[in-house]
């Protein structure tokens, strides 16, 4: 039997709270593919799909310093719970009325804004669910379940779209929703920790997440360095295609192989890490997934056949899977409970910006020059900020001795 499926038989509400997220990026997924070919299809415009994507993962990131405060001022069940009846409740209007394209926008970004609150929630209440020593297999089980299903999703929308079409699928997406939700109702209260500043009005409360995060040494280190890291390599979604294509010389289908790399990756990681992750620091897994993420996109620009950049986004994507589950861990360990929804609303909605300007400035530098260059000035920047995190957490890394605190 696995870590993972150990933790999950034995700890009944974490195991709801897995099986939740898992049900409902699944359902997410799979709207996201039905509401990207409604979009096509009614607009007929490559500017309508990016303002659809823009809207979703974008905007709400905007919003990060304020999403988490609703997590860290109530029950958290009942956060978790509501977010998704709301986002059922949005998917449901969409699915039924199919709107034009400004309304369509506007429920993409409140239900996007739904789902930030619910992850900020989410990733709060593993600590009152699990104990300390668990949480990296905590953590890397969530990831494995949560992205995992989510590469699956587009697979189950190709198959159902011929058959129910889109309103179909998003009926079906608004349905996991509330599947989540039932599974959710199933938690124990997670009442919210008061705080000094529980008395505070709503921007005041917010204000002070992004002071926490300023004046605490290790987490300002560890967002700033998350941040760049990402702005940097999130590039690779835009000159992946150009480089397997016009530089490799493959055809469609190696292209989209490619894009499989750091999927394949994460869906290998994230049960690795299941099993081992408590063997190594936090801080450990942060910079060596920094480095490793890094460093597959350099070596990406350098790839001599399509073959070789899907096995360096393959080692990338287990990059990626250390540096959430370290991420996530270090920030659980380190922050009071009564103010971690809003650190994980700021890093995440300040992850989610990055990667938009990375979208635009790698594309803008992908016309200037080539997929190759691109590539290794990706890679490079993010070594330089890897470098830069580790020289700033070094205290904390020859502090620790041990993988718990």
């Amino acid at each position: 039997m696995s870590a993972a499926t150990t933790l999950l038989r034995n700890n009944r509400p974490f195991g709801a709270l897995w099986t939740a997220r898992s049900v409902s990026y699944l359902g997410d997924s799979m709207g996201l593919v039905a509401l990207l070919i409604y979009t096509q299809r009614s607009a007929g415009a490559a500017i309508a799909v990016g303002l659809l994507l823009l809207a979703g993962d974008c905007v709400p990131g905007l919003l990060g310093p304020f999403t988490g405060v609703i997590g860290d001022r109530f029950d958290l069940r009942k956060v978790m719970l509501s977010c998704e009846l709301a986002q059922a409740a949005i998917v449901l209007v969409i699915a039924f009325t199919l709107p034009g394209l400004p309304w369509l926008l506007l429920l993409v970004v409140l239900r996007g804004l739904a789902g930030q609150v619910f992850q900020a929630a989410s990733r709060s209440a593993v600590p009152a669910l699990v104990a300390d020593a668990d949480l990296p297999r905590a953590n890397a089980a969530l990831g494995a379940g949560t992205y995992g299903l989510e590469a699956l999703g587009p697979l189950v929308a190709a198959v159902l779209l011929p058959v129910v079409g889109v309103r179909g699928v998003l009926l079906l997406d608004a349905a996991t929703f509330a599947g989540s939700a039932a599974l959710l109702a199933a938690l124990p209260r997670l009442r919210s920790h008061e705080t000094h500043d529980s008395a505070a009005g709503f921007f005041a409360a917010s204000k002070a997440g992004v002071s926490y995060i300023a004046r605490t040494p290790i987490v300002r280190a560890i967002t700033l360095g998350f941040v760049a890291v990402v702005a940097f390599n999130g590039v690779d979604d835009v000159a992946l295609v150009f480089l397997t294509k016009d530089t490799l010389g493959g055809s469609d289908s190696a292209a989209a192989l490619a894009y499989a790399g750091v999927g394949i990756g994460l869906a290998v990681g994230y049960p690795l890490l299941t099993r081992y992750a408590g063997r190594a620091t936090a801080v450990t897994l942060i910079l060596a997934g920094f480095a490793v993420n890094s460093a597959g996109n350099l070596l990406t620009g350098v790839a001599w056949a399509v073959w070789a950049a899907l096995a360096l986004q393959v080692i990338r994507g287990l990059g990626i899977s250390a540096l959430d589950v370290g991420v996530n861990t270090e920030l659980q360990r380190t922050v009071p409970p009564g103010l971690l929804s809003r650190v994980f609303g700021n890093v995440y909605g300040a992850v989610g910006l990055a990667a938009g300007a990375s979208y635009v400035l790698g594309g803008v530098l992908l016309d200037l020059t080539d997929a190759r260059v691109t590539f290794v000035v990706a890679g490079t920047g993010g070594l330089i900020a890897t470098a830069w995190a580790a020289f700033t957490l070094r205290r904390r890394i020859l502090n620790s001795s041990s993988p718990t605190p």
